[in-house]
């Protein structure tokens, strides 16, 4: 193959890599299952770990972004920046802990994907059935973000989500839709700068090159990233998570066919 090629190959890679990430990093579809998925399907050679960070660096601006007024505004907001904090502490700790420990690469199979993707849907769609009217500014509280930081431990294990576990613990709270999603986008921000510094840690350990897919990756993801919680907020407002539901459970079938 010629530069140009490989160069136009890469490319295509990383956009395909940023919209997997940057939709599926808040949408309840988990985005460790999906990046971990393709990522057996294609050898995508212009994957590595430094595009890895770029890919949640683009997530985390735009997330960022997004709430910036709610972030911006400390005095203002200060009670539910402290909730956000107290929220993530769970998910950093026990994090920590399975990376440092090699224990999270134990549990990155299609197997495990497999189940986690059903069961996990089953699990939002109960959650999702009932009218619910809590919100953020008059019900968040230590008790509430606490149940909804340590159920989001669970989004450590692939095809969990993140932003499934997080919303539906708030469902089970009895939180409106587009409230739980909103706690879910915030803690979403602890989360990524976590998982940011961690990932890191190891890039000083093996040599790396900055290259133009770096800024590729960050811009596309973010692009992604602000689309996706944009018009995820304006679509959950009037439909309720069975299209989420649907989607895990046909991507848990097609799992079970290749597996069993």
């Amino acid at each position: 193959m010629s530069y140009e090629e490989i160069m136009f190959q890469n490319i295509i890679e990383v956009l395909i890599l940023s919209a997997i990430q940057g939709i599926s990093e808040f949408l309840p579809i988990s985005s460790s299952a999906h990046l971990i998925l393709v990522s057996s399907l294609y050898e995508f050679k212009s994957s590595s770990l430094l595009i890895d960070i770029s890919l949640h660096l683009g997530s985390l601006v735009a997330i960022v972004y997004y709430f910036k007024e709610e972030l911006l505004n400390i005095n203002k907001n200060k009670r539910l920046i402290s909730l956000i904090i107290i929220g993530s502490i769970p998910l950093i700790i026990f994090g920590y802990i399975l990376y440092t420990t090699g224990l999270i690469y134990s549990l990155r199979n299609i197997e495990t994907i497999a189940w986690t993707t059903l069961i996990f849907a089953i699990v939002l769609y109960i959650s999702d059935k009932s009218r619910f009217d809590k919100k953020i500014s008059t019900n968040l509280n230590i008790q509430s973000i606490l149940f909804i930081g340590v159920m989001q431990i669970l989004s450590l294990i692939p095809g969990v989500s993140r932003a499934g576990v997080t919303i539906t613990a708030a469902r089970i709270l009895k939180f409106n839709r587009v409230d739980s999603s909103k706690i879910s986008f915030l803690l979403s921000i602890p989360a990524l700068v976590a998982a940011s510094v961690l990932s890191l840690k190891d890039i000083f350990n093996q040599p790396t090159e900055f290259n133009y897919l770096v800024i590729i990756a960050i811009i596309s993801s973010f692009i992604f990233s602000f689309l996706t919680v944009k018009y995820f907020l304006i679509f959950i407002n009037k439909f309720s998570m069975n299209a989420f539901v649907i989607y895990r459970i046909i991507i848990a079938l097609v799992l079970f066919s290749l597996i069993y």
